[in-house]
């Protein structure tokens, strides 16, 4: 055998082994690695997690856990591991693994008809890193609330209900700073001025809007509601909104799953100071969180001469309104006759 054709064999030997571990290289790089089921699944990282929790976080979802860590490697990805929350998709490969571990995918926060500040914590502490204690100490800073303008019993005004894009691994505090530049961003100038025309601020609209929104589900008839309140408190008249008695009700017993259809005469009574029954003026703080329909009514209420309205009895879901009260007396007659026939004890 001549040295040419042993330098060509060599040759040719050399260029199929290149071949063979390129093309096994390349088979472990580009590859489908991921032994889940779904189209596509979120994994979390947690805030200063190591490279070694995040294999760990990992190891369900990936097959092959060497060639990942080869092309993560390669990316210097243990050498910066970000925390947040990562789409992995079906049949990704490494390449693909180790680009989604580097995109931090928000979160979409929808939120609205929340009792309190209590049960908002506890819902956003389901949607991102912080848990409800750490959101609670945080939205209660002494420090925040006076720089704000808020105290403990009126801060949960200064959540507005819509849909935020937000990072899962937001810290307790930095949520809390996005919600007051929200809130701020709400209340321009022109909301502001409304407010004011009413004689009221920013803080007592959310509170006043807060019992609009739990007197009546229907948007349109907001504004007629919120301008009977306004016209009670005009006139220094309590503004016995049964609402606020519910809610004092919820909050002496420690209970707000419990369901109250009917209030009673003894519990109009009850000594509480969001009961606007035996307290003239708004409760210290929102006893829901008012969504921007009810906010809204407060802003731009109707101008009528209404002072007392009770549910109707023709007209589910609405009310029946009256300027006098021998014209009330009539209407809450109708409805306690009804409310009596369904056997409503409470």
């Amino acid at each position: 055998m001549t040295l040419k054709k042993i330098i060509t064999i060599s040759a040719v030997a050399v260029i199929s082994v290149l071949m063979i571990y390129g093309f096994i290289l390349i088979s472990k790089i580009f590859s489908s690695n991921t032994k889940f089921e779904e189209k596509e699944l979120y994994v979390y990282v947690p805030t200063d997690a190591t490279y070694a929790d995040v294999k760990k976080i990992l190891s369900p979802y990936i097959k092959n856990f060497d060639n990942f860590e080869m092309v993560a490697e390669k990316r210097d990805y243990p050498q910066n591991v970000k925390s947040g929350r990562f789409l992995l998709k079906k049949d990704m490969n490494n390449i693909d693994l180790v680009r989604a571990m580097r995109s931090n995918i928000p979160v979409k926060l929808v939120f609205n008809n929340q009792e309190r500040l209590e049960n908002f914590a506890g819902r956003i502490g389901k949607e991102i890193e912080a848990d409800s204690l750490s959101l609670m100490k945080a939205i209660k800073d002494s420090t925040f609330m006076a720089a704000n303008g808020f105290n403990e019993d009126n801060v949960f005004a200064m959540f507005i209900p819509n849909t935020y894009e937000i990072y899962w691994n937001t810290s307790a505090e930095k949520f809390r700073d996005k919600m007051i530049k929200e809130y701020n961003n709400f209340w321009t100038a022109d909301r502001i001025a409304k407010a004011k025309a009413q004689g009221l601020t920013p803080v007592q609209a959310t509170i006043l809007a807060s019992i609009v929104h739990k007197e009546s589900v229907k948007k349109d008839e907001r504004p007629r509601i919120a301008g009977v309140y306004l016209n009670r408190l005009r006139l220094e008249m309590p503004l016995q909104a049964d609402p606020t008695v519910i809610y004092s009700l919820k909050l002496r017993d420690n209970n707000f799953d419990q369901v109250i259809k009917r209030v009673f005469y003894n519990d109009l009574v009850m000594r509480s100071p969001y009961n606007t029954y035996v307290n003239k003026g708004l409760p210290p703080g929102p006893i829901a969180m008012p969504d921007i329909t009810a906010l809204e009514a407060v802003l731009n209420p109707e101008k009528n001469d209404y002072i007392y309205f009770c549910a109707s009895v023709e007209r589910f879901g609405y009310h029946e309104f009256a300027a006098t009260l021998a014209e009330h007396n009539v209407n809450a007659k109708k409805y306690s006759d009804w409310i009596a026939s369904q056997g409503v004890t409470r």
